[in-house]
């Protein structure tokens, strides 16, 4: 029997491991939750009181569904299921998952990762205080306890998750002072013709969304700096968009520019990874069912950022093509491939609409910090290129950025952005950095349990 293993228990994961279990095959699903879901629907812990409809809004159907779609699979025995655990490395089709027992090998012959995404974070001057977060980092204590990390809340950045977890907080009885986009209406009015035309019922409903912040939304605005005092932020300063100083009291700073494919264990698996223009960061390179080598298969987030729903078809044609590979009959696929195109020219088309601010971080001043795992600045970066060259893995080795706990997760594409500004050439030209095992952090007790076995 062909062993599968899945990374991941979002909605591409959850898809998969479907597909492959109606074909009669028993996957063995890995990821970091307690419970299956993701971090889109994630799942609060047993005897919270929030009803789905207040934790997901419209799209708590789906939530439901799916959560409803593991559980029957887990209780019938079709899956082995290893919660809050992570795959930390992989060799010879063997990978090392730190269970909460301790680190343990799991063989496979095919691997399917749907491993989703993180925030796409740009520095801004004082980021680094207590207090500031990412956007996702406040919408999962909103979900998985129903608190809100702060009294005065500023929200910062750009794309749907803004829109959505200032919607969220809202609901919840927080007090949002201010949502600061940085991309001007008029930009996200041309990338939302294409949304329109792709996904128009998406779109209507993020616009309404939209419209009930009223005026503490304000667009086209560039960041200046977060104020903080040993508490933690006092203010946010930004330029609207006539220029003109604006300052916005706080307590607390949530930041996020859309999302970032998590790609380290595809790199380690060998995936190859291209610079993508449109969405402004390195993403593995696969066929259109998720193929990307040798028994390795890809969906979700982790290959392209589709959202939620494309997730799931990405992660029903992964395992089509699992399935295909070893010789077990599959469903049509042509409706599925249909609609992720329809998903494509709407992710393609929210990029337009919703840019990266490359600009503003090639600007950054040089005493901002652009590493916040090792402290380093953006000046200390631009002073390796005499030695480094624009090239990201030996401005790493001699600065340090990237060699912290998030393994460059939150640096990686800002410090691209500094190097290629600095050096006058295109970003794709600096290069990604090389994913390192283990690619989450590890205790050390966890190695030595495994070893005394």
């Amino acid at each position: 029997m062909t062993q599968v293993l899945i990374v991941g228990a979002g909605p591409a994961g959850i898809r998969a491991a479907e597909r492959l279990v109606a074909a009669g095959v028993h996957p063995v699903v890995v990821d970091e939750g307690a419970r299956a879901g993701g971090q889109i629907y994630r799942r609060p812990p047993a005897g919270f009181t929030r009803t789905p409809r207040a934790l997901y809004g419209s799209e708590a159907g789906k939530a439901v569904a799916l959560h409803r779609c593991f559980d029957m699979m887990l209780e019938a025995g079709q899956l082995t299921f290893h919660a809050r655990s992570s795959v930390i490395s992989l060799s010879g089709q063997v990978a090392q998952v730190l269970l909460p027992e301790g680190v343990h090998g799991i063989a496979y012959d095919r691997l399917l990762l749907a491993t989703g995404a993180t925030d796409r974070l740009a520095p801004v001057p004082g980021w680094q205080s207590a207090g500031v977060y990412s956007l996702g980092a406040t919408q999962v204590a909103l979900k998985s306890q129903g608190v809100a990390l702060g009294q005065r809340i500023v929200l910062a950045g750009s794309g749907p998750l803004l829109t959505l977890v200032a919607s969220q907080l809202l609901k919840a009885g927080a007090r949002v002072e201010a949502v600061l986009d940085t991309a001007p209406l008029t930009t996200q009015a041309r990338g939302a013709v294409g949304m329109a035309l792709a996904r128009p019922f998406v779109t209507v409903r993020g616009a309404l969304m939209r419209a009930q912040l009223g005026r503490i939304y304000h667009a086209g605005v560039k960041l200046v700096r977060i104020a903080t005092d040993d508490a933690g932020p006092t203010a946010l300063y930004w330029q609207d968009g006539r220029g003109r100083e604006q300052c916005s009291t706080c307590d607390m700073v949530g930041l996020g520019w859309h999302l970032r494919a998590e790609t380290h264990l595809a790199d380690l698996a060998g995936v190859s990874m291209v610079w993508n223009d449109r969405f402004c960061q390195w993403l593995p390179h696969s066929d259109a069912f998720g193929r990307a080598g040798d028994g390795v298969y890809l969906a979700g987030d982790g290959l392209q950022i589709l959202g939620a729903e494309g997730a799931e078809l990405a992660g029903r044609l992964a395992a089509s093509a699992c399935l295909e590979d070893v010789g077990l009959p599959t469903p049509d696929t042509k409706p599925d491939l249909k609609r992720l195109r329809r998903m494509q020219r709407f992710a393609a088309a929210m990029q337009r609409a919703f840019p990266w601010p490359a600009q503003m971080v090639r600007d950054l001043p040089s005493d901002t910090v652009l590493c916040r795992c090792e402290g380093i600045s953006v000046g200390e970066l631009r002073e390796t290129l005499p030695l480094s060259g624009p090239e990201a893995n030996r401005a790493k080795s001699l600065s340090r950025v990237g060699m912290g706990r998030c393994q460059g997760r939150y640096c990686q594409l800002a410090g691209a952005e500094v190097l290629a500004a600095k050096a006058g050439v295109p970003v794709a030209q600096v290069g990604h950095l090389r994913g390192q095992p283990p690619v989450r952090p590890a205790p050390i007790g966890a190695y030595l349990d495994d070893w005394s076995d």
